[in-house]
């Protein structure tokens, strides 16, 4: 059976998790809802914007989330089902580092800002020797809690929520905890694309217009703090792998401080190698870098590594 199809105007947003909103639209499972949202300051920062509007970004309007949408028949202790269908983004998009945010806050404290052309969807330039394949995902997926009150959408929550989880993109299906009769799921923050870690704290955010299919699972159990997702076949495999990868490995018994110097270390890399500025080097990393957990049993020392596609270099 078919399900219906719904439609969330733009602009019909709310900035916190909060279990007293109503529902924007109530479905049924297998119903389709269209959305279309503003990327992640909710229109703070625009084409063109200068690096300086990041240092005056009122952080009570980030995050514009569409719904909440209520599914029919969902209740506590379920699985809601959540599949992509469709994620287009929209023109334009951004990367920037923002003072006292990232994985390098202390390296980077001046703000910086790249603006990308996504018109053609399917890559982007960053200069004139990177190519960046797109690969967009909505940044935050998830339902309200049983927590009273309003809740700030970063950090994830126990509903999930800010997961920054890349992989998420058309066909996957992600699979979340419900705490509340009918689900109340909410999403945006849409990336064009990011690599695993995010590591300046934004990937490409955009704009989008996309669209999710809801259904409920009954028989299987996702934890609090915990949620699951299944992609479709192939796509761990994107074209980002047909040059290889550079990668550096920092060790020590401090997975944060490893991932750090492994990120510095590319960034020193991308400036030895590639002629890239620092500020620009770091906006790579966190748009198409991913951070691995390379070995976590020789203790004391653990491993982690930044993979960086070749793929990116148009030579």
């Amino acid at each position: 059976m078919v399900g219906r199809e719904h439609l969330i105007e733009r602009g019909k947003v709310h900035y916190k998790w909060d279990n007293s909103l109503p529902a924007v639209v109530e479905i049924e499972a297998g119903d389709v809802v269209h959305f279309e949202t503003e990327e992640v300051s909710d229109g703070q920062i625009k084409p063109g914007s200068p690096a300086s509007a990041l240092t005056s970004l009122d952080f009570s309007r980030l995050y514009p989330l569409a719904g909440p949408v209520f599914v029919k028949g969902a209740q506590p202790g379920d699985v809601l089902e959540v599949e992509m269908l469709e994620l287009r983004p929209l023109e334009w998009g951004w990367t920037g580092l923002i003072p006292g945010l990232g994985l390098l806050a202390e390296d980077f404290p001046e703000p910086y800002i790249r603006h990308f052309d996504l018109s053609d969807g399917e890559s982007t330039a960053l200069g004139d020797t990177v190519r960046i394949p797109l690969q967009p995902f909505c940044g935050t997926m998830g339902v309200a809690t049983d927590e009273p009150g309003q809740i700030d959408v970063l950090p994830p929550t126990k509903g999930a929520g800010n997961i920054d989880t890349r992989h998420l993109n058309v066909g996957a299906k992600l699979y979340l905890p419900l705490f509340l009769p009918g689900g109340m799921f909410s999403t945006g923050d849409c990336h064009g694309t990011q690599g695993d870690g995010e590591v300046c704290v934004t990937g490409i955010e955009c704009p989008m217009a996309f669209s999710l299919r809801f259904n409920i699972v009954k028989n299987r159990t996702v934890k609090p703090w915990r949620y699951q997702f299944q992609t479709p076949p192939g796509s761990l495999q994107p074209r980002s792998d047909i040059k290889g990868y550079f990668a550096t490995t920092a060790l020590g018994p401090d997975l944060m401080e490893n991932a750090r110097n492994a990120v510095r270390d590319l960034i020193d890399w991308l400036g030895m190698e590639h002629g890239l500025s620092r500020q620009d080097a770091y906006v790579l990393c966190s748009l198409a870098a991913d951070l691995k957990i390379s070995q976590i049993v020789d203790q004391p020392n653990w491993g982690v590594s930044a993979y960086l596609s070749l793929a990116v270099f148009k030579t």
